[in-house]
């Protein structure tokens, strides 16, 4: 399962892809604007400190500005992965951006049936928000389970990622339901780290061996 940082702040992105463990990155307008810089700028920055996918939205609603748009930011880097909204215009930008060899994260699916026709029209991603439907009284976990059962049905190539997670919890229920990818906060990130039970056994490993006085360099 590849793990994303949903994110602009590269100061956090640059610490936490030092782990290793950040396989690409995701972006939308809300994030961008909280950064107060400019997309490009930091779309570009963004690309430059991980190798993997970094997806980069579209504003326009209409298609001819979703490509216009969607072209601009594929030529940024090698790696930006156009996102585009899972509406009509949306997908029939994805399915030209497809031809055109650009891959398409298309974001905000709420449904099976939305993600069905998001891999017909040839989306690299699908990007489910679990945690947005568990507020809605939804089963978010559900929906991956569902979108999974399809694509496996018709083989397609859509990748599911999952995104809207709230927390380490709903990070291992999507692995358990067969999400390829989970776009996770920082903040959610570190925490994937952290259990009391091994600060516990760590300290106590940590006190049998200082009092041995020995030293292994």
């Amino acid at each position: 399962m590849q793990l994303f940082l949903d994110t602009t702040d590269t100061a956090i992105l640059k610490d936490l892809a030092a782990t290793g463990l950040v396989d690409g990155v995701t972006t939308n307008p809300t994030l961008i604007a909280k950064s107060g810089r400019p997309m490009l700028e930091v779309i570009a920055e963004i690309c430059s400190l991980v190798e993997g996918p970094v997806s980069a939205e579209v504003a326009a609603m209409d298609v001819s500005g979703m490509l216009a748009e969607g072209r601009k930011l594929a030529a940024v880097a090698h790696n930006v992965v156009v996102k585009a909204p899972l509406t009509r215009e949306g997908l029939i930008a994805t399915a030209e951006f497809a031809r055109e060899g650009i891959q398409v994260n298309v974001t905000l699916c709420f449904t099976a049936a939305q993600a069905l026709l998001a891999a017909k029209a040839g989306a690299a991603y699908i990007s489910p928000f679990i945690g947005r439907l568990d507020d809605y009284g939804a089963d978010g976990m559900g929906l991956i389970s569902e979108i999974r059962a399809i694509y496996d049905n018709y083989d397609f190539d859509t990748e599911i990622l999952a995104a809207s997670i709230r927390n380490p919890a709903h990070v291992t229920a999507a692995a358990l339901a067969g999400a390829d990818c989970a776009t996770i906060p920082p903040n959610v990130f570190q925490d994937l780290f952290k259990h009391p039970l091994t600060e516990k056994g760590l300290e106590q490993f940590m006190s049998d061996w200082a009092k041995t006085g020995q030293s292994i360099v």
